[in-house]
C-alpha cells in the first residue's frame, strides 16, 4: 500500500475517555463542613464587631465597645478555633476530600487573619489617638497570616514542629492584646510582635501526649477566665488579666521550653507527632 492510499483511508477515532479517566468529582467531606463552619464563625465575629461599632457611632457614644458584643465576637472566634482544631482530626479518622487543605487555609485567613485584624482596627478607631499605627498593625497581622499559611502549605509533610506561631494562637494573642486595652503605642507594638512571631523561624512543637493535655488545660483555664469576665463575674479585671496573661505566657514560653530541652539533650515534645495536612 502506497503512502497516498494510506492517507486516503479513514483514521481511527480516538477512544472516548472512560469514567476512570474523567476528572473525579470533588465532594465535601464531613471535615470540610467543619472547615466551612470555621470560616462562617470568623465572618460572624467580624459582623458582630462591625454592628456594635456602627451602633455606638450612630448613638454618639464613645469609649470601649459594649462588653457583651465584644464577648460574643470572642466566643465566635473560639468556635472557629474549635472547628479548626477538629477538622483535621475528623479528616484523619473518617477521610477527607481533595480540597480539604485548601479550604482550611482559606477559612483560616478569614477567622485568624481578617477577623483579628478587624479587632485591631475597631480598637484603634475607638482609641482615636493612634493615627495610622493600629491600621498598620492590623495589616501586618493579616499579611503575616497569609504568608504563614502559604509557607505551611510548602513545608515537608511529617514535620514535628510548626515554623512560626500557628495562626490560631496568633489570633488569640492579638485579641488578648485588644481586650487588655493598653495605650495605643504599647498595644500596636505588641500586635506587631505577634505578627512577627507568626512569620518567624521560631519553632512551636506540635502538641502530643502529655504536652497536648497541658496545652489544652492551659487554654481552657484562660478561656474560662475571659468568659467569666465577659459575663460580668465578680473581680472582672482580675479575671481579664489572669486569662490574658495565661494566653501570652503560653505563646512566649513554648519556644523557651523547646530550647531548654534541646540544650539538655532531650528530644523535642513533638518528635513523634502525627503529621497533619491541616494546620489546626
Amino acid at each position: 500500500m502506497t503512502a497516498t492510499s494510506r492517507a486516503l483511508l479513514p483514521r481511527p477515532r480516538a477512544a472516548a475517555p472512560s469514567e476512570e479517566d474523567a476528572a473525579p468529582r470533588v465532594r465535601l467531606a464531613l471535615a470540610d463542613y467543619l472547615t466551612l463552619g470555621n470560616a462562617l464563625f470568623g465572618f460572624m465575629a467580624v459582623w458582630q464587631l462591625a454592628a456594635a461599632q456602627s451602633a455606638q457611632i450612630a448613638a454618639g457614644g464613645s469609649g470601649p465597645l459594649d462588653r457583651g458584643s465584644v464577648a460574643t465576637a470572642v466566643v465566635l472566634l473560639l468556635l472557629a478555633a474549635a472547628c479548626d482544631l477538629f477538622d483535621g482530626r475528623v479528616a484523619r479518622k473518617l477521610g477527607g476530600s481533595g480540597m480539604g487543605a485548601e479550604l482550611d487555609n482559606l477559612a483560616d485567613v478569614i477567622s485568624f487573619g481578617f477577623a483579628p485584624a478587624f479587632f485591631v482596627v475597631a480598637w484603634g478607631t475607638i482609641a482615636g489617638s493612634g493615627g495610622p499605627l493600629p491600621i498598620a498593625a492590623a495589616a501586618a497581622v493579616l499579611l503575616a497570616v497569609v504568608v504563614r499559611l502559604a509557607r505551611f502549605s510548602c513545608e515537608t509533610p511529617g514535620c514535628t514542629s510548626f515554623t512560626g506561631l500557628p495562626s490560631p494562637f496568633g489570633a488569640m494573642a492579638v485579641i488578648t492584646v485588644v481586650l487588655l486595652d493598653p495605650p495605643v503605642l504599647v498595644g500596636t507594638g505588641a500586635v506587631l510582635v505577634v505578627a512577627w512571631l507568626m512569620v518567624s523561624r521560631v519553632e512551636y512543637p506540635k502538641p502530643k501526649g502529655r504536652l497536648a493535655y497541658m496545652v489544652l488545660a492551659w487554654i481552657l483555664v484562660s478561656v474560662g477566665c475571659l468568659a467569666a469576665w465577659a459575663m460580668d463575674a465578680p473581680a472582672g479585671n482580675t479575671l481579664l488579666y489572669s486569662g490574658s496573661g495565661l494566653v501570652l505566657v503560653l505563646i512566649l514560653a513554648i519556644p523557651f521550653y523547646v530550647v531548654t530541652l534541646r540544650r539538655a539533650g532531650r528530644p523535642d515534645p513533638g518528635d513523634e507527632a502525627v503529621p497533619a495536612a491541616r494546620e489546626g
